[in-house]
Order: structure tokens, then sequence, then C-alpha cells
């Protein structure tokens, strides 16, 4: 016999176990989730307990739910089912119980970002009523740019406070991933670096960054004021290819973000994509 239930926030023991015993087969790469990592996507991306479910076969997590909440919608952040337990319907009943929770409390609309490349929780979505909006798409910085135009450009480290603080870092309901969208810039604060093309008068470019590892790092947000055919941007990622970043991504570009041509000129080239699914909550 299966069950089901909603989450509490003293239910974070529960929820990391059900997501090393569900999802971490289907992604034996990632390291295991523990307590601390959780509270981080907490705190990083407004994960709710009380958004999050977990099913039951007796006293076994066969399946989880992991969903995110802001003003503007719910995130399935996660949704897995045990390898043992697929085919059965838990999935499309933990979306649905969702649906019916958030139809009455709200925000009515919920999105998932899901690999292009995972073809069964695509149709999971699809099955369960959510529209495929856009797609995300994933890029990798392939050649270096030079700025011989902007050599004397000049390029000064900047936070997110600082751009908070000047009004540029962007609108709340911009159009952007979860994970990049501007109240996750702010809860990641402390973790994200920056560069900026600055003039006497204002900031006219600026890029924001983390880094993994010595070698790799991901772009957060990229943005230039001035119509200046990319050269300041340009100047950005070559500045940051100089503190020895060999690989850099710029992950889940929504097209409404900045084009596929447009990051091309800059040098990027495409590497892979998330569907953007959306659905209206609702009570069946």
């Amino acid at each position: 016999m299966s069950s089901y239930r909603f989450c509490r926030t003293d239910d974070i023991g529960l929820l990391v176990d059900a997501l090393n015993r569900c999802w971490s087969p289907y992604f034996p790469d990632e390291p295991l989730m523990t307590p601390a990592a959780f509270k981080r996507s907490i705190r990083d991306l407004q994960v709710w307990c009380s958004s999050c479910m977990v099913a039951f076969s007796g006293r076994d997590a066969i399946g989880v739910l992991i969903g995110a909440k802001r003003p503007s919608g719910t995130l399935v952040h996660k949704i897995a089912v045990h390898p043992d337990h697929r085919r059965q319907g838990h999935g499309r009943h933990l979306l649905a119980s969702l649906g019916s929770k958030l139809a009455i409390l709200g925000p009515p609309r919920i999105v998932a970002e899901v690999a292009e490349s995972l073809a069964p929780a695509c149709e999971l979505f699809g099955a369960s009523g959510y529209v495929p909006e856009a797609l995300l798409r994933d890029y990798v910085l392939q050649r270096e740019e030079e700025d011989s135009d902007m050599r004397e450009a000049f390029v000064i480290p900047v936070t997110v406070d600082d751009l908070a603080a000047n009004g540029l870092l962007g609108e709340a309901d911009r159009q952007a991933c979860w994970k990049r969208s501007v109240e996750t810039l702010i809860a990641r604060k402390d973790d994200i670096a920056g560069l900026a093309v600055a003039s006497d008068e204002r900031i006219e470019a600026y890029l924001l960054y983390v880094k993994h590892g010595m070698e790799e790092t991901e772009i957060v947000s990229l943005r230039s004021f001035i119509d200046d055919g990319g050269a300041r941007l340009k100047t950005l990622l070559s500045r940051l290819r100089g503190q020895g970043m060999k690989t850099v991504r710029f992950p889940k570009v929504h097209p409404a973000e900045i084009s596929k041509e447009w990051l091309e000129t800059l040098g990027f080239s495409p590497a892979g994509g998330h569907l953007l699914y959306a659905a209206r909550a609702r009570s069946d």
C-alpha cells in the first residue's frame, strides 16, 4: 500500500534520505544530499518543506518531490521515483497533489526546468498537463575573444550589493532560470564575484560568476548597458579567462534573456539545454 504526505520544517532528514534513495540512482556522479546542502537550497532557492512531498511503500521512501516557492510561482526543483517503483503513477500523483494544494494556497504558476535529454521526465510533465514554454540553453565559452577595441577600459571588481545599490541587478520578474534569478543572486551574494566596465559616470557592463575549482567558472549574470557590438562584454570575458579559467559555462539561458546569436558573437557555443515547463495549479 502506497501513501503520500507533504513535509514540515522538521522533515529535512526525511527529505535528505528520500533524495539519496530515489534521486541519486539516476545521477550517480552527483554528491549525495546532506542536511547542510538541503538547508543551503532553502536559503539559495527558497525551497519550502511544505511544498515538498514523499511517497512511501510501507516505511520506505519510493518517491520524492522538492518544491521551491516564490511569489511569482513554484518550481518543481526535483522529482524522482525509486527505480523499482517506476511506471506506477507515483510521479503523476506527486505533481497532482502539489497542484491541488497550490490551487488553494497559491501561487498558481508552477514551473519545472527539465534537461531535454531526460525523456522520461519530459514525458511525465507532458502527461501531467505541463506545457513547454521555452528552451533554456546551456552555453560554453569556446574561444578567447580579443578586446583590442577596449584595451583602455576601466575594469573593476563588483559585487551583487554594488549592482543592487545602483539599480543594475535587474528586475525580479525578468526571464531567467530559477538558479540565476535576482532572488537567488541576492541569496548567494557571498559566493558570487564580479567584474564590471565602468566610466566616470556609471557601470557600463558587468558579469557575475561563481568559481568551481581552479579552472572552471559559471556565469550567473551577464549584462551590457551600452550598444557597442559586445566589446565591453568581450573585455570582461577576456579578463575572466585571464584568471586561468579554462572552462566558462553559462547555464540555462532563456531566449528572452540574451539571444543565441548574441552569445555566439561573444564566443559561446550551445552545450545542451533544459525545457521550461509550466502549468497552472488546479484542483482535480
